[in-house]
């Protein structure tokens, strides 16, 4: 039971195998900003060739779906599409911040995944110590008063390039940010496995990214 996980939402491209929703090669590179469109293609043959697998033994294509970056979700989104279109295998869809969500492991509190949307503004959504979203996933402006009502109720736990500007903000006891962390097909394998047995799966031809908010080209700099 392999599942291709493909993750291109922020500057992180990043390509997974799982297997039964269990990571078994990874191939990742955030170092070099938005280089998904020359390396994607490169990391998927190099996945399949760390798990010995070929693209016909894949029983599903797993896609993050957003919000996140405008270019990388239409590059990722359309190379899952042609994988599952070409090989006859159902489309995954997974939520960005409930796999970026996955990375951190609590007992109590709640968790903020949250993703730059440039100027103070984030996309964010809230989880509880089991992974369940219990705030809905918006575009919020940042101001120092933000996620005040959970802060005051325990510890949250800050995740995502949105950490950065949120931590010159947010002075609370009860904040904790966790710097550094990008979403990753690390954490996909097993959020679309689960998927997968309950047959959620996308019509590869309507299936389109969660921009969140619409796009806006910015004028260069002459």
């Amino acid at each position: 039971m392999y599942i291709l996980s493909i993750e291109t939402a922020t500057t992180n491209c990043s390509v997974a195998v799982s297997k039964e929703g269990q990571t078994i090669a990874l191939k990742e590179d955030s170092r070099n900003g938005y280089s998904h469109a020359e390396k994607l293609h490169v990391f998927i043959d190099e996945v399949l060739n760390e798990a010995n697998i070929e693209k016909s033994d894949l029983e599903a294509i797993a896609v993050s779906k957003g919000p996140g970056s405008y270019t990388g979700l239409r590059i990722g989104v359309s190379a899952a599409k042609g994988l599952s279109f070409a090989l006859d295998k159902p489309l995954i869809s997974v939520p960005t911040l409930d796999a970026l969500a996955n990375q951190v492991d609590i007992k109590e509190g709640v968790v903020v995944s949250m993703l730059d949307a440039r100027r103070m503004e984030v996309y964010s959504a809230i989880y509880n110590a089991g992974h369940t979203q219990i705030r809905d996933t918006q575009a919020q402006v940042l101001e120092a008063s933000s996620f005040e009502t959970f802060l005051n109720k325990g510890k949250v736990h800050f995740i995502g390039d949105g950490v950065a500007k949120t931590k010159e903000l947010i002075n609370h006891s009860n904040a904790i940010f966790i710097e550094g962390k990008l979403p990753s097909a690390n954490e996909m394998g097993a959020l679309a496995y689960d998927k997968y047995k309950i047959s959620d799966i996308e019509d590869v031809a309507y299936f389109e990214p969660y921009y969140l908010k619409d796009f806006v080209a910015i004028k260069p700099k002459s």
